[in-house]
């Protein structure tokens, strides 16, 4: 579990690690998730009875094991966060795999990582295994360096030296300073890529949609390929569908259309 700030409840941080982590896997058992968390036993069954009794997690009686409850859901339901983005971004994503062939995605900035809101995904077998609520590591993501050149340099430096910043694959940039300068060239190219940085054989290539500023939400959107299907061209050859995409958004949510322009 992660240092808790001064001042903050330790109960509440680790029921809410609870709901997090059964929110990314399966069912699990309470040794499971004893262990999964690094958690004391005595304190969790307590916790655990608490969030059951909430409805934020179910028991089965037979297995005997633990999953996310319906409260979440309903809670889910309510956030009104994005609402604007998905409004008319989903059918327009839609229209893009049509042109491209390829996954489309949308997603926000969540500290380093970004968390995805909506996805269209390739009709080929061959494509990227993404879902709506899955984080990655932005550093190691087109998108997620979309997102980053979003913040202030100052504010996405404090963010990367905060935390470990993982080696994914062989031509992952971990050093804050070398990410910074990738950062800094995509907002000069307008775009911005991942060349086999998260997963050896992917490739994407990012654009942000908007900025905290404008609407209170930073957003961006990736157009993610199997390297394997990348023309000579990558990726150019992805830039100007992804653009007229991040265009029509833009348009479509009463904001100025050069999203290219705006520096943060």
């Amino acid at each position: 579990m992660s240092d808790v700030e001064p001042g903050a409840v330790k109960s509440a941080g680790r029921a809410l690690e609870i709901i997090e982590h059964l929110a990314d896997v399966e069912a699990q058992t309470f040794p499971q998730l004893v262990a999964a968390l690094s958690l004391p036993r005595s304190s969790t069954h307590g916790l655990l009875r608490t969030l059951v009794s909430a409805g934020w997690v179910e028991l089965d009686p037979e297995t005997k094991r633990y999953s996310l409850g319906l409260k979440a859901w309903q809670i889910g339901q309510r956030y009104d966060g994005h609402r604007l983005l998905l409004e008319s971004g989903p059918a327009l994503m839609a229209q893009l795999t049509d042109e491209t062939g390829e996954t489309v995605q949308m997603a926000r900035l969540d500290g380093v990582e970004n968390v995805y809101i909506a996805i269209s995904p390739s009709p080929n077998p061959m494509r990227l295994a993404s879902n709506v609520g899955m984080r990655l590591h932005a550093h190691a993501t087109g998108i997620g360096k979309a997102l980053l050149s979003t913040l202030g340099d100052d504010d996405a430096r404090r963010r990367l030296q905060q935390v470990a910043i993982p080696r994914l694959t062989a031509k992952t940039i971990t050093d804050p300073d070398e990410i910074l300068a990738a950062i800094s060239r995509g907002r000069d190219l307008g775009f911005f890529v991942d060349d086999e940085e998260f997963i050896d054989g992917c490739r994407c290539v990012a654009m942000p949609l908007t900025w905290p500023d404008e609407t209170g939400v930073a957003a961006a959107l990736s157009i993610t390929m199997p390297t394997s299907r990348t023309d000579e061209r990558w990726p150019h050859s992805m830039v100007e569908p992804l653009r007229r995409l991040v265009g029509r958004m833009r348009e479509g949510m009463g904001l100025a259309p050069g999203a290219g322009d705006h520096q943060a």
